[in-house]
């Protein structure tokens, strides 16, 4: 308990930083949000003073001081009030987010844990057989690691989509078909079908460092004392590979995959852009294009607390996986 009292506390300041930096940053950047409302606003005709009145206070009334700013946005936000989109206008940011993140984290979410999953069994295997021809996939998947991912996305749709049209190209589903999200068997097959080259691209791209590290470990695990005692009992060599040697060598990747889990809601930014897939990725470079303040603290702020909420779980089942990270706390 106390191991896991110290670290709520540790997240909790964290999370009051990174609130307060997420409230602070977007003010002392030039611009005025509410002055870029007003002119997109003006071009479609006039602004009576009501409307100019209601757009300043949405955007935290800058003549009012600043700790009553900061106040009213930590209101704000305990009501889940994330403002209003300027670029989208008057669709509320909170609305926008949650449209976006189910595809943000359907499709990086379960690419991730798919390239984690492939990483770590191809690693561990490779670093079993150090010294083999299986250590020849090592310098192939690093090289696909190497490679831009939007580089891989932009091969993927030429020669699959472009060439073959095998796959579509962009989009998360089939806008001919499909008004919108449905419930039904025929959007979720055109949701599936739609998200293999995403997917593809996020696998490719991150399977090698995942490999990579757990071949490295593996190696360095395996001369380890409790591993030669392990080989010198005689025990089943499948045994001293995953109960001995694996589960140990795995722990520094189990921390990299917690913070890979909590990007995950930001999605792949560039390959999002090429694909022009709905999630949140397409949704940040929309809010940094159109200058849309309110909708960029909103994006930021969710993949802060979705980092943090994915950092802190790991630090859990890292605790109950190796006790040694429970001691002296």
């Amino acid at each position: 308990m106390r191991y896991i009292g110290r670290r709520l506390v540790i997240y909790a300041i964290t999370l009051w930083a990174a609130i307060s930096l997420n409230f602070l940053l977007p003010r002392m950047l030039p611009g005025d949000p509410a002055a870029i409302m007003i002119a997109r606003l003006g071009r479609n005709g006039d602004i009576t003073d009501a409307q100019l009145e209601a757009i300043r206070r949405l955007f935290g009334n800058p003549g009012t001081p600043m700790w009553q700013q900061y106040i009213e946005y930590w209101q704000q936000l305990l009501t889940g009030d994330l403002g209003t989109s300027v670029s989208l206008y008057p669709t509320p940011v909170s609305e926008l987010i949650g449209a976006a993140l189910p595809w943000s984290i359907g499709l990086v979410g379960v690419s991730t844990v798919i390239a984690f999953t492939l990483g770590i069994s191809l690693g561990m295997f490779v670093g079993w057989k150090r010294g083999t021809w299986v250590d020849h996939i090592v310098p192939a998947t690093t090289l696909l690691q190497s490679l831009p991912y939007f580089w891989v996305a932009m091969l993927l749709i030429y020669f699959f989509s472009v060439q073959n049209r095998w796959f579509p190209i962009i989009g998360g589903y089939n806008v001919f078909h499909f008004n919108g999200p449905e419930l039904s068997w025929a959007f979720v097959g055109s949701v599936l079908y739609h998200a293999i080259l995403p997917a593809t691209t996020i696998v490719i791209s991150a399977v090698g460092g995942w490999l990579l590290g757990m071949r490295n470990m593996m190696v360095s695990t395996l001369g380890e004392d409790y591993v030669v005692t392990a080989e010198a009992k005689g025990l089943k060599k499948r045994r001293i590979m995953t109960t001995y040697a694996a589960r140990n060598a795995m722990l520094p990747s189990v921390a990299g995959f917690g913070v890979a889990l909590g990007f995950v809601v930001a999605g792949f930014v560039v390959m999002e852009q090429v694909f022009s897939y709905p999630g949140v990725g397409k949704l940040m470079i929309t809010a940094v294009r159109s200058n849309d303040y309110p909708l960029m603290q909103g994006v930021f702020l969710v993949i802060t607390l979705t980092v943090l909420l994915a950092m802190f779980i790991t630090d859990m089942i890292y605790g109950l996986i190796d006790p040694r990270a429970r001691q002296n706390v």
